[in-house]
């Protein structure tokens, strides 16, 4: 156990230890290291299957408990889940809602005679198979697994398309059942057409409705805003092919369609369509697939240009598999555990999922107007998906620092599916459909965020401008409480009424909580001004709507605190309160002030470190960053991801150091288990990159980077604009924690932070490491 010695005095701080002599980086695979099933418990929400970095499609298991209107868990796959009703191609990893969304075209390979309709299986009791982990193997690029009805399903993927072997026990009937209506959240429509001379069978299904269960706004959320075709083809004959709709099945019947609705239980059950198509006793079924939102037609094309038709899977896998490594070798680490080691690359896997390629090879993607739209000029891809609230704490630096080139393409996504919804920029964005979850406005942080940290190819001031006027001039949906509180419509809900109030009432806010929402703009706004300041404009009145976050806090109780249309604070306050929250509590929410923690601090009467220091400790001194607590630290949620990197602000950069040491060595690890909670589309997962690193962005709007405690004796990452960054702490260990002195690009420097130009421009930071906290970065000039 290690404890914090809160009480320390800077008489017991004591010299680090000489460095030791330099690391070399070993020579091995970063693919090798990681394992797709970490995540899937605990409620992490990721899934095992085959995709491709950043890819569209993801061939991946839908499990179930016994009900077919239902999943055995958010995103279709948890560990402690083994009966599967078929494997779906498209996922979100880690998006926190069950059954969060996508799943779409469940597709079973079943043994025995297709002689009732699987949607009449309501319970899954019949068309569905168990099977073992010990019968499962998860690879980046490749998903294997025997199925206890004894058929071996081996799936790899390129970006839009697929191949996929099943093996068939050799006295049994084989078969591949289309459930192309039973996407994880229902559907409006679905349907299949079957070609049994050619081989085939193309279909598509009409579907969205993110999070269309939640108890707050589900029903608003119930929407189709997407369909996605897919056509397949076989290298065995087919010998017999059906179709179904609700309870009836037609043996021979080629065509069907049929949607499910997004109610659930009763209200669904025995809804849907699908078809099937049966083999020959014992075959071993090659199957080739597309997907692609556009048309059919794109499906087809996605299919012919991506994947050959003498393809296998081994070929396929192994063409994943390479592109994996080139994208994990875009940081390498030296030393370390193998186990920290699969930590390490696993989250940096699971960084890269997302956002996801929309487009099909030939340009043209699914608006946010559903309309058909191609490429901008010089625009590589179109990228869908962001949950906004959750990514831009963590996620969408690590894209910018990684991949300034995706994030550059998602930026003018987000900007294109902005000006196809009259403008307005969506807090969550699945595929193209806006959803509108959560809180805040996070695009703005988002791509404010991009352009401090050097990414460029985007229109920058464009969206600048679009995301500006969303800021200042009150949009059609601002007062409209549908879907309220979890999916209020508007952009930027009631802005007239925070503007003159300089807060948003809970009252009157049309949010989900009224001090969350204060806090969130606040930062927004802050962030927005960076960014204009950049271009040169007007910016002075976001500027000082960055400071507003104060306008929620109650000297009285010493917290954020929901506060009312008359200036009345919300009545029977505690620290542990939601009121005026949205998935935190005031205890957590009060630290939401990354863009001014002085003046935090200040509000806090000198007693700002005591304070954080509670925040990760309980009563007695212990550690206590697991969660559980609603008045402590909680690393499975986002609002407070940023709070251990306060304390460098605070001038007490070694108590930074030692509690995320403390997160990355206790709450993060291998197995199943290895995520604290849902990570939220990579966003615990970057966390955890930045941390291990020994490095963490300020604050949105920004690029300076925060100095914490390395894992690994030498870090080497490479931006893929060429810019090179090189963390050396060759002394570091769970002993030798602590930083006594840092070198930036060969000079000495005491401040706790690193300018912009390290970001932007690259460099080496040499850190000498020790087993005592030192009094480095802890002058006040140094913060």
């Amino acid at each position: 156990m290690r404890l914090v010695a809160a009480a320390l005095t800077l008489a017991l701080l004591v010299p680090a230890v000489p460095a030791e002599a330099t690391y070399r980086p070993p020579s091995y695979d970063p693919a090798a290291s990681v394992d797709p099933l970490i995540g899937s418990q605990r409620d992490g929400t990721t899934w095992p299957g085959a995709v491709r970095p950043f890819g569209m499609i993801s061939w991946s298991p839908t499990s179930t408990r016994g009900d077919q209107t239902s999943t055995g868990a958010a995103n279709g796959y948890q560990y402690d889940v083994t009966r599967v009703r078929g494997f779906s191609l498209t996922h979100l990893s880690g998006a926190g809602c069950n059954p969060g969304a996508a799943g779409d075209i469940p597709i079973l390979p079943y043994v025995g005679t297709v002689d009732s309709s699987p949607t009449a299986d309501t319970k899954d009791a019949k068309y569905a198979s168990n099977f073992s982990h010990a019968n499962e193997k998860a690879v980046p690029g490749r998903y294997t697994v025997t199925l206890d009805s004894g058929v071996k399903t081996d799936l790899a993927v390129t970006t839009r398309a697929g191949v996929g072997e099943f093996t068939f026990p050799a006295d049994q009937t084989p078969n591949l059942l289309f459930r192309t209506s039973n996407s994880l959240n229902g559907s409006e429509d679905a349907e299949i057409t079957i070609d049994p001379s050619g081989r085939k069978v193309t279909g598509s299904v009409l579907t969205g409705a993110f999070c269309g269960r939640r108890a707050n706004g589900g029903v608003n959320n119930r929407k189709t805003y997407y369909r996605l075709y897919f056509t397949a083809s076989f290298d065995q004959p087919v010998v017999a092919n059906g179709t179904w709709k609700n309870g009836d099945l037609a043996a021979g019947s080629t065509h069907t369609t049929g949607g499910e609705g997004y109610a659930t239980g009763a209200d669904r059950a025995g809804r849907g369509s699908g078809g099937y198509v049966t083999f020959a006793p014992g075959a071993k079924v090659r199957m080739q697939l597309g997907i692609s939102y556009v048309s059919l037609a794109g499906a087809e094309q996605n299919l012919r240009t991506e994947v050959r038709r003498s393809a296998t899977v081994d070929r396929i896998a192994a063409e994943g598999y390479a592109a994996w490594q080139r994208e994990l070798r875009a940081i390498d680490i030296t030393g370390g555990t193998a186990a920290q080691r699969t930590t390490f690359y696993t989250a940096l896997y699971h960084v890269l999922l997302q956002p996801n390629i929309f487009n099909d090879v030939d340009g043209r993607y699914l608006g946010a107007d559903l309309k058909i739209h191609r490429l901008a000029r010089g625009q590589k891809a179109q990228y869908g998906t962001f949950s906004g609230w959750d990514q831009y704490r963590a996620h969408i630096q690590l894209l910018a620092l990684l991949t300034p080139d995706v994030a550059g393409d998602f930026a003018q996504s987000m900007y294109q599916f902005a000006q196809q919804n009259k403008g307005v920029w969506d807090r969550w964005l699945h595929n193209n459909g806006p959803t509108h979850v959560m809180t805040g406005d996070p695009a703005a942080p988002t791509l404010a965020t991009f352009a401090a940290m050097g990414v460029r190819n985007f229109d920058v001031r464009g969206a600048f401008e679009s995301l500006a006027e969303q800021a200042r001039v009150q949009n059609a949906d601002a007062e409209n409480d549908g879907g309220c509180p979890g999916q209020c419509t508007g952009q930027r809900p009631a802005l007239d009424n925070y503007l003159a109030h300089q807060y948003a009432p809970q009252d009157a806010c049309h949010c989900w909580g009224g001090a969350a929402e204060t806090l969130e703009n606040s930062l927004a706004d802050y962030s927005l001004a960076q960014w204009g300041q950049r271009l040169g404009a007007d910016v002075q009145d976001l500027k000082a709507r960055g400071s507003w976050w104060k306008n929620t806090f109650d000297p009285a109780v010493g917290y954020q605190r929901a506060r009312r249309s008359d200036g009345t604070w919300e009545p029977n306050f505690t620290p542990s309160t939601q009121t005026g929250f949205a998935q935190g509590s005031s205890a957590t929410y009060t630290w939401m002030v990354p863009q001014d923690v002085s003046g935090l601090a200040a509000l806090m009467d000198g007693k700002a470190v005591e304070r954080l220091d509670a925040f990760f400790h309980d009563e007695n001194g212990n550690w206590a960053v697991k969660g559980g607590s609603a008045v402590r630290y909680d690393p499975t949620n986002e609002p407070g991801l940023h709070a251990p990197w306060l304390y460098n602000g605070l001038g007490v950069p070694w108590k930074t150091q030692a509690t995320t040491r403390e997160i990355v060595d206790t709450v993060y690890g291998t197995g199943p288990a290895g995520l604290p909670g849902n990570d939220d589309l990579g966003t615990l997962s970057a966390w955890y990159i930045y941390a291990a690193i020994g490095l963490f962005p300020q604050t949105a709007g920004r690029a300076e980077l925060l100095v914490g405690s390395p894992l690994f004796p030498k870090v080497e990452l490479r931006r893929s604009n060429g810019v090179r960054i090189t963390v050396e702490a060759p002394a570091t260990s769970d002993t030798n924690q602590y930083v006594a002195a840092l070198r930036l690009n060969g000079r000495p420097r005491t401040e706790s932070w690193l300018p912009e130009s390290f970001t932007t421009h690259g460099g080496r930071i040499d850190l000498q490491m020790g087993a005592a906290p030192t009094t480095w970065g802890t002058a006040p000039i140094d913060r």
